[in-house]
């Protein structure tokens, strides 16, 4: 049976964010949609996600499989998915820069967080975005061995959440200004970790981050961090801004 997809034409100043009928990337452009996924366990349930999708401007011409970025954004961009909602997704980090113009050579998908998931620490809910992630492996041509991970703020809690529920998933994770459990993250001992943070962060303490690197190292693992010695909660402008960050993370494969 076809997968079920709502998709929905958003525009906004930057880049507009065009219609789609069913799974069919625009390759150079962003799109607003909504995917059907089906959340597994005792009693499987089904939930829409809304998220903007990219691929590469040559997706369709190489035909070869793609690395994909998982993006989570922070507090201030969750919505109910909507038309006037969806585009706050694209206020910070990559999903920003491609609507500024910036081509990237890998997928990326940016789902939108909901309202109703007020406990920012535990706002991202791991069972959905790997439900997403499972869907989109079947429909685009994603290369399994280069999935990335990475999030902003209540984004960065998301990325060391989901990394801990699925470490053999991630090729690489660049959590930012989050925080994980320190007493989980021995889960991520094999896992390439790239963690930023800003000295001087009123909204999230240094501390959530270094707590978790130290336990991460004390484990035997080997993360790295980055901190900015001038910068208060926004740590992640000048994170997507280099592109050594980039580089990193996309020369990072499962099993080497």
């Amino acid at each position: 049976m076809p997968t079920r997809l709502l998709a929905f034409a958003v525009c906004f100043a930057a880049c507009p964010l065009l219609l789609a009928d069913d799974l069919q990337p625009m390759p150079g452009e962003q799109i607003a949609t909504r995917l059907q996924v089906t959340i597994e366990g005792d009693t499987p349930r089904e939930v829409e996600v809304p998220f903007l999708l990219y691929v590469p401007e040559d997706y369709q011409a190489t035909g070869k499989p793609w690395p994909l970025v998982l993006f989570l954004h922070g507090a201030g961009e969750r919505g109910d998915g909507s038309e006037e909602q969806l585009p706050n997704v694209a206020k910070h980090g990559p999903p920003k820069q491609v609507a500024a113009g910036r081509q990237f050579p890998f997928i990326l998908v940016s789902p939108q967080c909901s309202y109703a998931e007020r406990n920012v620490p535990r706002g991202w809910q791991a069972d959905q975005l790997q439900a997403l992630l499972d869907k989109l492996e079947k429909e685009l041509n994603v290369d399994t061995n280069r999935e990335y991970l990475t999030g902003l703020s209540m984004g960065g809690f998301g990325s060391w959440r989901l990394a801990t529920a699925a470490p053999e998933r991630f090729a690489a994770v660049a959590p930012i200004c989050g925080s994980g459990n320190p007493q989980e993250v021995a889960a991520l001992v094999d896992v390439p970790l790239w963690a930023f943070h800003g000295a001087k962060d009123p909204v999230v303490k240094l501390e959530s981050t270094t707590n978790c690197i130290d336990a991460l190292r004390e484990a035997g693992g080997h993360p790295r961090l980055t901190v900015y010695p001038e910068a208060m909660h926004d740590s992640w402008t000048e994170t997507y801004d280099n592109p050594m960050f980039y580089e990193w993370l996309l020369g990072e494969r499962l099993g080497e």
